[in-house]
């Protein structure tokens, strides 16, 4: 099972997507420093998180959403009813 997830920092609001095939153990890499992109705005919280099969389906979900420029297309994905 592979998760594209959403974390938001805590202290300045931001956002940060990634991948990974264990969600709880990036968390906590994130939440301890271990992320060089993350690390300076710890802490960290998972806002949202999809699951995949396959990592191929993972990674081109994970770079649909990173393609989005403005902020409110992932908030409304943040915010959308479970379907």
């Amino acid at each position: 099972m592979f998760f594209v997830y959403i974390l938001q920092s805590i202290s300045d609001k931001s956002y940060y997507i990634g991948c990974t095939e264990n969600l709880k153990k990036r968390f906590t890499e994130h939440n301890k420093g271990l992320s060089k992109y993350t690390r300076n705005k710890r802490p960290w919280e998972v806002l949202y998180f999809e699951r995949f099969s396959l990592l191929s389906q993972a990674r081109k979900r994970e770079k649909q959403i990173k393609s989005w420029k403005k902020r409110s297309a992932i908030e409304k994905l943040i915010h959308a009813p479970v379907v």
